[in-house]
């Protein structure tokens, strides 16, 4: 918890969290999108509706919903694996996406996968096999009305190296 606290704390800082995606997301950085709302059970980020993130159909271009979308888990499942040791690898293996409305203005991305992420993170880290955890996000229109939904597929792993070397030092001082 002391780990998730630090990493809420770094992503909530509107400057940090902002040179951050500058310098290691600029497409996330320049289009705009931002953490609405996150905590231990639920993230929210927006995606506004503007000049760089539209398609020539005047809504809101497929691949920026997608990032939202992703973001929105993603940001859950990194809270959880941030100072892991040994690490916790994390990859996006698999999307899913369903677009039931045209997005014309700023669409929100709400994913209440919380718990059930910190629990396949878990596994992931005591048994060092990998975990895959289909977490759904859910794009809402300033209306209300639901744009997008998304299942992002992540596969959670602790690294083996350090897992092994870990390993070799407890045989150690056990003999």
């Amino acid at each position: 918890m002391k780990n998730a606290q630090k990493f809420l704390d770094l992503v909530q800082h509107p400057i940090r969290f902002r040179v951050f995606l500058l310098t290691k997301l600029p497409s996330a950085f320049f289009s705009g999108l931002r953490i609405n709302y996150v905590d231990h059970n639920q993230a929210r980020v927006k995606i506004k509706y503007g000049w760089f993130t539209k398609n020539p159909f005047r809504s809101t271009y497929f691949a920026c919903l997608s990032m939202a979308a992703e973001m929105s888990t993603g940001i859950l499942a990194w809270m959880n694996v941030y100072g892991k040791k040994p690490p916790v690898s994390m990859l996006v293996i698999r999307t899913e996406a369903n677009f039931l409305k045209r997005a014309t203005t700023s669409t929100l991305f709400t994913c209440e996968d919380g718990p059930a992420i910190s629990q396949a993170v878990d596994e992931a880290f005591a048994s060092g096999k990998t975990v895959n955890f289909a977490a759904r996000s859910t794009g809402r229109n300033e209306s209300g009305e639901i744009v997008a939904e998304f299942i992002i597929t992540w596969s959670f792993k602790a690294k083996p190296t350090e897992r092994l070397e870990s390993n070799d030092s407890q045989k150690i001082l056990n003999n």
